[in-house]
């Protein structure tokens, strides 16, 4: 899907762990205090800078709540920073003190607002699979990135005041 995409990718993420579903190597050192390696996420960061400089945008809305999980402290200050500088964009839906209005709706990619692919994860944070949806699907898909990104503010706002 990554390769064939032609405008955007969009991801919906809405859990507060994934530790087992990336760089476990990673996630480790940051829970024992060591600082983030200067090559982090390189292979991620070649692949969105080669799409940004090819006219596509890449793009996400994290649902979630505070007080943010160890995973998600991780996730967020060490992945989204990082990706940021790639072209990356990412956005916050907060759900501390309000409603979620994407309770139902799992994680997902949805590419060019048509193809959308349901990622299915463990209790413990692994990947368990995912399943390209047909095309009759896309347009449920796009409603629910459009509700997300109604609802949400941009990462770095967000985390200029959450970060702490």
């Amino acid at each position: 899907m990554f390769d064939g995409f032609r405008r955007e990718a969009f991801r919906l993420e809405t859990l507060d762990d994934y530790s087992r579903s990336g760089d476990v190597d990673a996630y480790r050192r940051f829970l024992d205090g060591e600082p983030m390696p200067a090559d982090y996420n390189a292979d991620w960061l070649d692949e969105v800078g080669a799409w940004k400089r090819s006219g596509r945008r890449i793009y996400r809305v994290h649902v979630l709540s505070r007080p943010l999980t160890p995973y998600l402290r991780f996730e967020l200050g060490w992945g989204y920073v990082t990706n940021a500088t790639a072209g990356e964009e990412f956005f916050i839906l907060d759900v501390t003190a309000r409603i979620n209005p994407l309770e139902k709706t799992g994680d997902f990619w949805l590419f060019d607002s048509t193809v959308a692919a349901s990622m299915r994860y463990t209790d413990d944070g692994g990947f368990a699979g995912a399943e390209v949806l047909s095309d009759a699907d896309g347009p449920e898909y796009a409603a629910h990135r459009d509700t997300a990104l109604a609802h949400a503010v941009p990462f770095a706002a967000w985390w200029a005041e959450h970060a702490g």
